[in-house]
């Protein structure tokens, strides 16, 4: 084996970079998929989520200690989805521009329909049934 200079390797450096090559291979099936998680429980019904005023239009709020996020398409109209992503099950981490963003491997869904515009989610969000009420939103 040829170093990148052109002189030869001994056989040292060859074990080496085997056993490095190996373990990098071993750390990436470790962890692939760490983002899976176990859902939390769904929240009673009745149970208030947030407060109206505190949901962006355009935008949302991640509850992640429910399993839900908020969102709020256009002006006084609200939606709940799971804040699981449905490609690996990792929490999505941001809701802006007209999407809710998952970090793990670049999924994108809508805000208004939960339906998946972007990356390698197979479905959308599911939804959770809310209702507003004197300003809050709750679990209907």
């Amino acid at each position: 084996m040829r170093a990148p200079d052109g002189g030869r390797l001994d056989r040292r450096t060859v074990v080496k970079l085997g056993i490095a090559a190996g373990c990098g291979s071993l750390v990436g099936c470790v962890t692939y998929g760490q983002g899976q998680q176990t859902p939390p429980a769904q929240p009673a019904a009745g149970q208030t989520l947030v407060a109206a005023a505190d949901v962006p239009v355009g935008g949302g709020v991640i509850l992640a200690d429910r399993g839900i996020v908020v969102t709020q398409p256009a002006a006084g109209e609200f939606r709940a989805f799971s804040s699981t992503c449905t490609h690996q099950g990792c929490t999505v981490a941001k809701v802006g521009g007209g999407t809710i963003d998952c970090p793990c491997h670049g999924s994108r869904f809508d805000v208004a329909s939960g339906a998946p515009v972007a990356g390698p989610a197979p479905r959308p969000l599911p939804q959770q049934a809310i209702t507003v009420e004197g300003g809050s939103i709750r679990v209907a």
